[in-house]
């Protein structure tokens, strides 16, 4: 489940909600919810994501708002969009907005799962995954979480192996804190800190002032990719 694909569902209804969680989960990904947009970017600034089921019709924001602000940010992140507005004018409009894909309610939860697969397939065609890692003499296998300085191997904790990993598949984006402690398992947002400097230690010839893994401030940490493969 640690690789399974991270999806987030908003929808201000919590029985429908709670019902995707349940079934998106029992279908083998790694679902969280948020109730509103707000909630919703608020995750997305902590955690990465795969792709999003968004209803339009919310409190505040709506989902057509939401979505159009979020295509300004993340032009790659699939996003299906649901709704009880079924005629075409509105599958035009959730379309236009951003949406990848349109789906009115109520719809059998098969569907849904039969589109979200077909979006999360044409994702990785267009992103291609990531293998290994290389900056400077270093180079980072994903796969294997084997890291190599010029050839030589480097012992990594499992802690350890786990931030880079996350670090490496972000491709030079940042990743926060949080981010990193809840996609790398047993690490609390506490011990982070501890492992970067760790991770500095063997990887940066001046720890004190790091050339590939830096802290962005208020936002979190990055690791500069030379080369993906």
């Amino acid at each position: 489940m640690d690789d399974a694909p991270h999806i987030l569902v908003v929808d201000d209804d919590a029985r429908l909600r709670k019902l995707l969680q349940d079934f998106l989960s029992g279908n083998g990904y790694r679902v969280s919810v948020a109730a509103s947009a707000i909630a919703a970017r608020q995750m997305m600034q902590a955690l990465a994501f795969e792709a999003c089921v968004l209803d339009v019709m919310m409190p505040g924001e709506t989902g057509l708002s939401f979505v159009k602000t979020l295509r300004e940010e993340r032009a790659d992140i699939p996003v299906l969009m649901i709704s009880a507005l079924s005629e075409s004018a509105d599958r035009i409009s959730g379309l236009s907005s951003g949406s990848d894909d349109y789906l009115p309610k109520p719809f059998e939860p098969e569907e849904l799962l039969l589109r979200l697969r077909n979006l999360l397939r044409r994702a990785v065609v267009a992103k291609p995954r990531v293998d290994v890692a290389r900056f400077g003499l270093f180079l980072f296998d994903l796969q294997l979480g084997e890291l190599r300085k010029a050839d030589v191997p480097l012992r990594l904790t499992t802690a350890e192996k786990e931030i880079l990993r996350i670090l490496a598949k972000a491709n030079g984006e940042v990743v926060s804190r949080l981010g990193l402690a809840l996609d790398g398992g047993d690490v609390s947002t506490r011990k982070v800190d501890v492992q970067i400097n760790r991770l500095r230690q063997k990887i940066e010839d001046d720890p004190a002032n790091p050339r590939y893994l830096q802290t962005v401030r208020s936002a979190g940490y990055v690791l500069h990719v030379e080369q993906g493969m």
